[in-house]
């Protein structure tokens, strides 16, 4: 047997990590002295508290580690988990790139300015606002959410909207003559835009875009919509992203939705529904379980389920949401009760919705 001292220059993790590690499960002693709470290891768990140890040094989370632990037999299971870490690890990296890059511009700023054109479709453009603008936020004390952040990227923009309870994106591929720039288009502007998108479809299928930090014009068949953006920093939601379901590696449940059956569901007459109260309010909120084949159900709040899977979301949210996403199907992304879930259209990534859930 080894003390704690001894597991710990052995291992390389500090005594007090050993004890965190212990209290959360995931390396715990094989004895513990009822009389002095002294904790002692066997020589089989070096291994283990040596592969906790690297899994510390590169940031892994405390449940990632626990699976790591749990599989380390099975080899495949934990290079999954590894490359799914590598990618969040790649993404922090160049999220990192473009926050500095935005900061140099502050420090130095440019002599003239940044112009960006876009040539992209007016249907797709069009189906990109419709998929975010009911996540636009709404309350008059966080002006940053109250419209749409145009990211432009180099072979298209993404558009995204947020009001802290959800998240919408979409990204329509486009031309683009210029640099990459993030402009936040008030929710005014955004509804020119959508009206402006409607006009001219019979002279010409294409938006032109001209985007720069001061001002934003969309011309269409030649009409005009141009607006001053927000002058604020919105929020990064690439971050979000990356610590949403569906983000990087893959979600625990992917469950096929027939948009039109649950929308049915969620709106027939006597549809349980919770009564939960958020900020003074009270909010309706919908239980969504899974039945024994996997099938997705609106559930009483008390009704068993199938692997216990139950998640609360407020049902106006998760009405917007659907029609967001578009008639037909959508496929809805579960990690579990407390994580945010993604619905998505089965045809790719570039347009879906974070939903945060409610705890029942």
């Amino acid at each position: 047997m080894r003390s704690i001292g001894e597991l710990a220059r052995a291992s390389g993790l500090t005594v007090s990590a050993l004890r965190f590690y212990d209290r959360s499960g995931v390396l715990v002693p094989a004895f513990v002295d009822p009389v002095t709470g002294y904790r002692w290891y066997t020589d089989e768990q070096v291994a283990p508290a040596r592969l906790v140890a690297g899994l510390r040094r590169v940031g892994m989370p405390l449940a990632g580690i626990a699976e790591a632990l749990r599989d380390r037999h099975r080899p495949a299971a934990v290079h999954r988990l590894l490359d799914a870490h590598l990618r969040r690890l790649e993404d922090g990296l160049a999220d990192a790139r473009r926050e500095l890059s935005r900061i140099r511009t502050l420090i130095e700023p440019e002599e003239f300015p940044v112009t960006t054109r876009l040539v992209l479709s007016r249907v797709d453009l069009a189906a990109a606002v419709d998929a975010v603008r009911f996540a636009v936020g709404t309350d008059p004390e966080l002006p940053v959410l109250a419209g749409v952040l145009l990211d432009v990227e180099p072979d298209g923009v993404r558009l995204v909207a947020t009001d802290r309870h959800r998240l919408a994106v979409a990204r329509v591929v486009a031309t683009v003559d210029g640099p990459a720039l993030r402009v936040l288009l008030p929710v005014d502007a955004v509804d020119a835009l959508r009206a402006l998108l409607d006009t001219g479809v019979e002279i010409t299928p294409a938006a032109h875009l001209t985007v720069l930090p001061e001002r934003v014009e969309v011309a269409v068949a030649g009409r005009m919509v141009s607006a001053v953006p927000l002058p604020y920093d919105y929020p990064d939601y690439r971050r979000l992203l990356h610590g949403s379901t569906g983000s990087t590696g893959s979600p625990t449940y992917r469950v096929p939705v027939d948009v039109a059956a649950l929308r049915g569901a969620l709106t027939a007459a006597g549809a349980p529904v919770l009564i939960r109260e958020y900020a003074g309010t009270p909010h309706e909120v919908t239980v969504l379980g899974l039945d024994e084949r996997g099938a997705l159900h609106v559930v009483g709040p008390d009704e068993a389920v199938a692997h216990a899977v139950r998640i609360g979301v407020n049902r106006e949210y998760l009405l917007d949401a659907l029609d967001a996403g578009g008639r037909g199907q959508l496929v809805l992304e579960l990690d579990g009760p407390i994580a945010p879930l993604a619905l998505r259209r089965p045809d790719g990534a570039d347009a879906f919705s974070i939903l945060m859930p409610v705890r029942l």
